[in-house]
């Protein structure tokens, strides 16, 4: 007899699990493993089984006692090879049945997995279905992210086929009813409650097969065409980012609502400012004097105007100078970033006599020690 996995391993709990343990443990799995949840046939069958012993008292004890001697259905002193454990009908390693089961505990369960009458009451296959969602790149200027931009821009989307109406047949003719599943677009496996629900395998689940397909869309009832679709980019795009339209993606089917489209902003480089969010950073080149000495400078910032920056005396290489709210837009909120001006101390490669004796004699004045720290 081949060697079974443990029931309390199976659900995944404890050997003294209370009933509510191990039927919360149930439900979790069989809806992550359902077959029409994508699951495995064979995982859930094991998955019902461990519940159908562990959630009896009465079996759970006798498992407890007999181990894997009761998950073959033949305990020891149960009525010789031929025995098997009281409501078991061959135990539930030959032919299971799921007569212990709380009906009324998976009515809600299935719900989403069955309509109607479970399996065998599948409901028809032309069901609304919602478009699908496309994503489409477009490439920006400084200025446009900084400022907003309504643009067009030519989406690759599946539309209705004109010539067969979106029906996939040739004009004149009309799909027919899937014989294999009556319309229904899904087919049944097993018995009883317990039946698996598939998607046909003959209409692919359309519940209709084209007999004769419309020789512009080969029966796919759609074409792929480009559609302008006009986008309103709003300011303080940033790079990267990514914007949702909604019901301008893919036309829904069977009634159901279009998809969305997500439009990703890229944006060109500046020659001197960068983007962080909505703050701007730019890099301004000061001279040795100007950082020693301090000074006032006239900048531009990003939206056209023209401020002063002041220069404190004693400035350092690499440091930040901000102004306030001058930076870009925040995207879909109020108020602005700041501009951050990184000031950049710049030494001249090259000397005049005249300011090479200038340097010598502030060199011969300086009496800080600039590298008594290093020893």
């Amino acid at each position: 007899m081949a060697s079974k996995k443990d029931y309390y391993e199976v659900l995944g709990v404890k050997k003294d699990a209370s009933s509510d343990e191990i039927k919360k443990a149930f439900r979790r799995l069989a809806r992550k493993h359902h077959p029409d949840a994508g699951g495995s046939e064979e995982r859930f069958k094991e998955i019902n089984e461990a519940y159908e012993v562990l959630s009896d008292e009465e079996k759970r004890s006798q498992y407890d006692q007999y181990g894997q001697y009761f998950a073959g259905g033949v305990p020891p002193g149960a009525g010789g090879a031929g025995g098997a454990w009281p409501g078991a009908a061959g135990g539930p390693g030959a032919g299971f049945t799921y007569t212990n089961v709380d009906l009324g505990d998976l009515g809600d369960l299935f719900g989403e997995f069955f309509s109607g009458g479970g399996a065998r009451g599948a409901t028809s296959a032309k069901q609304p279905r919602r478009g699908r969602d496309l994503t489409y790149e477009i490439m920006l200027s400084f200025d446009e992210a900084l400022r907003g931009v309504s643009t067009k821009v030519e989406v690759q989307r599946a539309e209705k086929c004109p010539t067969c109406k979106g029906t996939g047949a040739r004009p004149g003719t009309s799909p027919a009813t899937c014989p294999t599943c009556g319309g229904t677009g899904r087919t049944s496996q097993g018995q009883g409650m317990f039946a698996f629900s598939r998607e046909c395998p003959r209409c692919g689940g359309t519940g209709q097969i084209i007999e004769n397909p419309c020789a512009i869309c080969r029966g796919a009832g759609r074409v792929v065409k480009l559609k302008p679709v006009t986008v309103n980019v709003p300011a303080g795009a940033t790079d990267g980012g990514k914007l949702r339209f909604k019901g301008k993606g893919e036309p829904g089917e069977a009634g159901g609502p279009p998809g969305d489209l997500y439009v990703v902003t890229h944006i060109k480089p500046h020659p001197y400012y960068a983007r962080e969010g909505a703050n701007v950073v730019m890099e301004l080149p000061v001279s040795v004097s100007e950082a020693a000495l301090g000074t006032e400078i006239t900048i531009p910032t990003p939206d056209g105007q023209r401020v002063k920056l002041k220069v404190p005396a004693g400035t350092q290489d690499g440091q930040v100078v901000k102004l306030s709210s001058k930076g870009a837009p925040r995207l879909n909120k109020k108020g602005k970033g700041d501009l951050k001006v990184r000031l950049k101390v710049v030494v001249p490669k090259k000397l005049s006599n005249e300011q090479k004796e200038l340097l010598q004699k502030l060199a011969s004045t300086q009496s800080e020690d600039l590298r008594a720290h290093i020893a």
